[in-house]
This record gives C-alpha cells, sequence and structure tokens, in this order.
C-alpha cells in the first residue's frame, strides 16, 4: 500500500518539481522507482528483522515492531492531510493495533505456560542442565 502510495505522489513529477521538493538526490539515483529507507536516508536492509530463537525474545521484538510501525503512522498523520493518503495510512496504522494486540495475547499465553517461579521469563527449554 506504501508503494502504491509512492507511485501515485510520483509518477507525474516534472524535473522542475523534483528539484524543488527536494527529491533530485534520490530521483539521481533511482528515478522514481521505490528504494526502500528510512525518512532519513538510511537503506532498508536485513539487519532491520531481529529473531532470537526463543519465543519470549522473539514476541517481545514483535510487540516493538509493531508499536515502532504504529509510531510512524502517527507521524505520517500529523503531516499529510490529503484523504488519499491519509485513509490507507490510517487503515495500516489499525492493523498494527491489531497485530500487537494478537502478539500480546501470544506472549500472555507462552508465559501462561512457563513454569510459575520462572520470574525472568526466560525458556528453560533451552537450559537443560
Amino acid at each position: 500500500m506504501i508503494s502504491a502510495i509512492v507511485y501515485q505522489l510520483t509518477k507525474n513529477l516534472t524535473p522542475e518539481e523534483i528539484k524543488a521538493s527536494g527529491f533530485d538526490k534520490y530521483y539521481v539515483d533511482h528515478t522514481l522507482a521505490l528504494w526502500p529507507q528510512s525518512a532519513g536516508g538510511v537503506p532498508f536492509n536485513a539487519c532491520e528483522f531481529q529473531s532470537k530463537g526463543d519465543p519470549i525474545t522473539d514476541l517481545f521484538e514483535d510487540l516493538a515492531a509493531e508499536q515502532k510501525a504504529r509510531s510512524t503512522y502517527d507521524n505520517i498523520l500529523r503531516l499529510v492531510k490529503d484523504p488519499e493518503v491519509a485513509d490507507p495510512i490510517r487503515f495500516l496504522r489499525a492493523r498494527e493495533i491489531v497485530h500487537f494486540q494478537r502478539f500480546g495475547e501470544g506472549l500472555r499465553i507462552v508465559q501462561e505456560n512457563l513454569d510459575s517461579k520462572n520470574f525472568y521469563a526466560a525458556n528453560p527449554a533451552f537450559d537443560c542442565r
């Protein structure tokens, strides 16, 4: 959805509009193609995904990722007033909230099945000594 929004916003840009918007440096490298990167220009890479193989650790990582995405959508909505952009972003933001709730439920289920004296929520299956 984000790619479609970016495409719609950039498909008819003139060279003058590209320069005036500050989009020219990006345009030189990628024309109007999508190149995933942060708002600060840092390219996306696989380091954005974290996984430890421990369900507690991984669920907390998932929860954090959903919250970070929701915060990003909140920031976009503070800046964008065009309904053709804002409405899909609101939809995506709502999905992040639902995902956060589902990961929270999964975390609760995993924690309920741990030993009740396991205060640090570590997975005892990995430490079989």
